[in-house]
């Protein structure tokens, strides 16, 4: 018996591409229809293949699960521990907006170099393995998380050994659906599928 885990990135985001951790923006109607996208397989007929939907209260991932959730008839429960790494004085800020040599800083060492007053990136990366623990220590053989693409980055690398400065050459677009399957008996966690 194995369970099943679907990470499911937040769609496109209204006010554009910037470092969006805590601020709190909502979904745009593309995100919308993309995220109704990625699930539509799993919710045919408004039938669900999940048994728990859990999500990061940043409304551009709890808006739609709690419309999704209702739909399913499925209670949807938002865990703090799954929001995106606070990017702290680049809260907001496109690429451009940031100096060329911090922000080459931060690409060449995303693990090691933590943008001013931002939430440090080992901090970050110990929560979101915190919270999966938790999360996998409930029930359900089917869950899905709603989330963010540094969480699901996180979970990824820790389930599939990828040394955390190497989590940035893991792409996760937006509406990206990711499927890992975990063996109730201790074998070996796997990457079943992974992309739009």
């Amino acid at each position: 018996m194995s369970r099943l885990v679907d990470l499911i990135r937040h769609g496109e985001v209204a006010g554009g591409a910037c470092f969006r951790g805590r601020r709190d923006d909502p979904l745009s109607a593309m995100g919308w229809s993309q995220l109704e996208a990625a699930t539509a397989d799993q919710t045919a007929g408004g039938l669900s293949r999940w048994d728990r939907i859990l999500c990061s209260p940043a409304s551009r991932c709890a808006a739609f699960a709690d419309w999704l959730g209702e739909r399913l008839g499925l209670q949807v429960e938002q865990v703090e521990a799954l929001r995106e790494r606070d990017f702290g004085a680049w809260e907001g800020l496109r690429a451009d907006q940031i100096p060329l040599d911090d922000l080459a800083r931060f690409w060449a060492d995303p693990s090691g170099y933590d943008p001013p007053s931002s939430e440090p990136f080992a901090v970050f990366r110990q929560r979101v393995i915190d919270a999966w623990c938790r999360l996998l220590a409930g029930s359900g053989d089917h869950l899905l998380l709603i989330t963010h693409g540094g969480v699901i980055r996180v979970i990824l690398g820790e389930l599939l050994g990828i040394p955390a400065e190497r989590l940035i050459l893991l792409e996760v677009p937006t509406a990206c659906r990711s499927r890992v399957r975990l063996p109730a008996e201790g074998g070996l966690p796997s990457l079943i599928a992974h992309g739009c």
